[in-house]
């Protein structure tokens, strides 16, 4: 698998291989910020990369090794910052690539983080509770030199939860011999977590969605929506949103799709979904087919599950006016051209998922103060960042006539390389 710091262009062949998206996108904007070759070398280049290999006593006696990974790609803004997953399929590759995209992540939103990613190479599926609870502390005492609150802040990820943030937290405390609650977010609230958490990453995309009809002259009530997945981003973006008044016309999961012309009740489906376990046979909208519902008239579609849905085979079929990225790389390059063509407005991952990090990092300072925030003051804060940063980049695609995700990355790679150059290269 390619890697960051070695990019190949992007062919219909490889467009789905989200770490050569990646460097495509990097390599686009450090050409339009005019960086030196020896910066963009900094910017590309990793602080560290560990590996350590885990031994696990399984339940029925097997003594197993597991290996692991945590990825510092960028300290020069402020501790890095990023979640943990655990998976089957992890690479260091892709923790590479992940760690810096929450660099180019939290300086879009100009939170003093670097970027960080961490994973372990295991199917949580078939461990037992207490053989995650061994694998998680014993793979934060591999690397518990280089956690810390201003070294390295984990957070959940794919398969990883709250219950694994305390198991690291309680870890970490007990080397310190003292209770350190920000050494990770996405805590449970009696141990230090943040009010406003599970609904950030949502409201973020519904802040930003927000600004971005009003940049179009238009209302919410006259928004139709189209989101796809209905977990923790596009289930709590569904919920919001249908509050504000936008009308949700189809909800696309895994297993199919639900389309209401006049508007899908959220708590309804979501009720349905709870007892039927699919949002399908859902009495009050028609099922559809899953892919053909991407393609529904709408003023904004939201991808907020996985990644590569939008690419150069279907890009062209989008009949949104907005794109709101709420998922990680759900647009190919090769996509990002024929949506600038036919002038998809698109507010990009960097700055559309960025409610998560953004809480995450007041999580954080409310930590370290000891001093815990009422909701209204936490979601209060993040409107004041996520519009701030939105715009930020439209000044920066207006500045430099670029379209919104270059001018994301081209703000998030001004901001660190300035941090560089004022800091200095210590020799």
């Amino acid at each position: 698998m390619a890697t960051l710091s070695s990019p190949t262009p992007i062919s219909s062949e490889n467009e789905k291989n989200p770490w050569l998206a990646a460097a495509a996108r990097f390599d686009e904007a450090a050409k339009r910020l005019n960086l030196d070759d020896g910066m963009q070398k900094v910017l590309r280049s990793p602080n560290k990369e560990i590996t350590v290999n885990i031994p696990v006593l399984l339940d029925d006696g097997r003594l197993e090794v597991f290996t692991g990974y945590r990825v510092q790609h960028s300290l020069a803004r402020g501790p890095a910052k990023g979640g943990i997953r655990f998976a089957p399929d992890v690479t260091l590759d892709e923790v590479r690539a992940l760690a810096s995209w929450m660099t180019w992540k939290c300086a879009v939103v100009n939170i003093p983080f670097g970027g960080g990613k961490g994973g372990v190479v295991c199917d949580p599926n078939v461990l037992s509770d207490a053989e995650l609870e061994k694998l998680t502390r014993r793979y934060t005492a591999e690397i518990i030199d280089f956690l810390g609150p201003e070294r390295d802040v984990p957070a959940p990820d794919v398969n990883t939860n709250e219950k694994v943030m305390a198991w690291i937290m309680d870890t970490y405390s007990m080397h310190a011999r003292h209770l350190v609650t920000a050494v990770v977010t996405g805590k449970p609230m009696p141990l230090g977590g943040s009010r406003g958490r599970p609904e950030a990453t949502g409201r973020g995309c519904m802040m930003v969605t927000l600004k971005a009809l009003e940049r179009l002259g238009l209302k919410p009530r006259d928004a139709r929506v189209v989101i796809q997945g209905f977990g923790n981003v596009g289930g709590m973006a569904a919920k919001l949103m249908s509050a504000a008044g936008f009308k949700i016309v189809s909800i696309v999961e895994y297993d199919g799709a639900v389309y209401n012309s006049g508007g899908i009740d959220i708590a309804a489906l979501q009720q349905h979904r709870q007892e039927t376990g699919s949002i399908t046979g859902f009495a009050e909208a028609e099922d559809m087919d899953r892919q053909e519902a991407m393609f529904l008239p709408c003023e904004v579609l939201l991808p907020g599950a996985t990644e590569n849905v939008i690419t150069s085979q279907n890009a062209a079929r989008l009949r949104c006016k907005i794109l709101c990225e709420g998922a990680n790389g759900p647009t190919t390059p090769l996509a990002d051209a024929i949506l600038e063509e036919d002038g998809v407005f698109v507010i990009p991952d960097i700055l559309a998922n960025a409610g998560g990090v953004t809480v995450s990092y007041f999580e954080w300072v409310q930590d370290r103060q000891g001093f815990f925030w009422n909701e209204q003051l936490v979601n209060q804060r993040l409107e004041e960042i996520m519009v701030e940063s939105f715009d930020a980049v439209l000044a920066y695609a207006e500045k430099h006539g670029v379209h919104n995700r270059t001018a994301a990355y081209m703000l998030a790679l001004d901001r660190v390389a300035l941090a560089i150059r004022l800091r200095g290269i210590y020799a």
